[in-house]
């Protein structure tokens, strides 16, 4: 035995002895933790996989580790995309799936406490018989700590926020064992530093989120949702910053191009037009839907919109819905045999159309196939490079239209992440984005994580 390996050997047999069967080394095991959905990185797997039932086994396991030396990497679904859970020096992966309980509903205060390996949908199944509900849709059924980690987002943003503004209060342990607990469940807070904003969004690197408060919403009386057309992208998006200028309270809008829409309707077997497109979705009382829908109707008419269809039960609204969130697997099934690198910028609404135009001319221009699907509320829009295997030419254009995409966003006062998250993908963009920010970052992570254990090569470099 090596003498470097040491440490983890020891750390993994007295894990082993505290866990049981509840840490593994299996091969399969390891793989299946060494990467998220999708992307170009190189599957690295951990040495081993825990799986923690409570906060206190998580304190106990950070503590083996950090006495050892010992890296680890969080673990919620492996829904990332930027390479978040990759284990660049091995160490040990929590995995905190089976810490999926939810702890306590507030109906009359909107709030509820989850451990943080419940998924959203598990939540909403939950929460159905109460008439309130959790809007944040990522489109994966992502678990809410890896969500919370990750400052996720996804298709209602537009109305309800990301999950930067809906988490009220975290439990977290710290890289040394120790557990705190910040925000709480008032609505307001001056007290201190904001604790809770660190750790939103830090993706493991700062220590491991247990339990995550959250707000509620009340289920809206009405719900409609509709589908426009349009003969370019600069009209769709026009029809976007209006509607968002003028104050009308839409739910979703998402827009996805022609090349994704046709491989969404292909894969999901439905009967819409290959086109550029909004899909909308509308939240209120009857008449406030109605007036809501009349005014978008209007606005997409100025733009060219047409063949505007409207999804009149929950049964078609769902399945609209699914075919958006099916994208990746829709990409898969455009170009069978094929790996999909997923990336994202953001940029205010009144550059969108332009950011996307200039990216979109670039993906042509290289011969590139690459559907385009944005949150085009919030300014947030995706790229799907389907690439073939082991093809570095083609890899090579699409870091390159990548790069300027970034470079373009940033020009444009927008980020290089609207809410993939950085991990190992974007992290080279952080200094343009942030500047002598990224020091203080760094200063950050060296006083809490001086062993550089949490999640270690993510976010930033050291």
């Amino acid at each position: 035995m090596a003498t470097q390996s040491l440490p983890r050997e020891n750390a993994i047999s007295e894990l082993s002895q505290f866990l049981g069967e509840r840490l593994t080394t299996s091969d399969a095991v390891r793989d299946q933790h060494a990467n998220g959905e999708c992307g170009v990185y190189e599957p690295q797997p951990p040495d081993a996989v825990v799986f923690p039932r409570s906060t206190e086994e998580v304190a106990e396991i950070v503590r083996v580790c950090a006495l050892h030396g010992v890296p680890m990497v969080p673990y919620g679904v492996g829904t990332s995309v930027e390479g978040n859970v990759t284990a660049p020096h091995g160490g040990i992966c929590i995995d905190l799936g089976e810490m999926n309980n939810i702890l306590r509903v507030g109906e009359a205060d909107l709030d509820v406490t989850v451990e943080a390996g419940v998924t959203r949908k598990q939540l909403n199944q939950h929460l159905k018989d109460t008439g309130l509900f959790f809007p944040i849709d990522p489109g994966a059924d992502a678990t809410l700590g890896g969500m919370a980690a990750t400052r996720a987002s996804g298709t209602n943003a537009v109305r309800y926020g990301t999950l930067r503004e809906n988490v009220l209060g975290l439990t977290v342990v710290l890289p040394d064992g120790k557990i705190i607990k910040t925000g709480g469940r008032a609505r307001k807070s001056a007290a201190g530093y904001d604790l809770t904003r660190l750790m939103v969004g830090s993706e493991g690197t700062l220590g491991v989120i247990t339990e995550v408060t959250l707000r509620l919403y009340g289920i809206p009386e009405a719900i409609s949702a509709a589908m426009c057309s349009f003969p370019t992208l600069e009209g769709a998006v026009n029809t976007v910053m209006l509607t968002i200028q003028s104050g009308i309270p839409v739910a979703r809008m998402e827009l996805l191009d022609d090349v994704q829409m046709a491989a969404c309707m292909s894969y999901s077997k439905l009967d819409y037009a290959p086109d550029n497109t909004i899909l909308f979705e509308f939240h209120g009382t009857e008449r406030s839907v109605e007036e809501q829908a009349r005014q978008v109707g209007e606005i997409a008419a100025e733009f060219g919109g047409s063949d505007f269809r409207w999804t009149g039960t929950t049964e078609e609204r769902n399945a609209l819905w699914q075919s958006r969130h099916d994208v990746l697997y829709a990409c898969f099934a455009l170009k069978p045999g094929c790996m999909v690198w997923a990336t994202d910028v953001c940029v205010p609404i009144s550059r969108l159309a332009e950011c996307l135009l200039e990216t979109k001319r670039e993906i042509d221009e290289n011969g590139l196939l690459a559907p385009i699907v944005g949150h085009a509320g919030d300014g947030n829009f995706h790229v799907g490079f389907l690439l073939e295997p082991g093809n570095e030419e083609e890899l090579a254009k699409a870091k390159s239209v990548n790069d300027h995409m970034i470079a373009r966003a940033l020009e444009m006062g927008g980020t290089c992440t609207g809410e993939h998250g950085i991990g190992i993908g974007k992290i080279g963009y952080m200094e343009a984005e942030h500047g002598d920010a990224v020091e203080v970052m760094r200063m950050i992570k060296r006083s809490m994580d001086p062993q550089n254990l949490m999640n270690p090569g993510k976010v930033l470099v050291l």
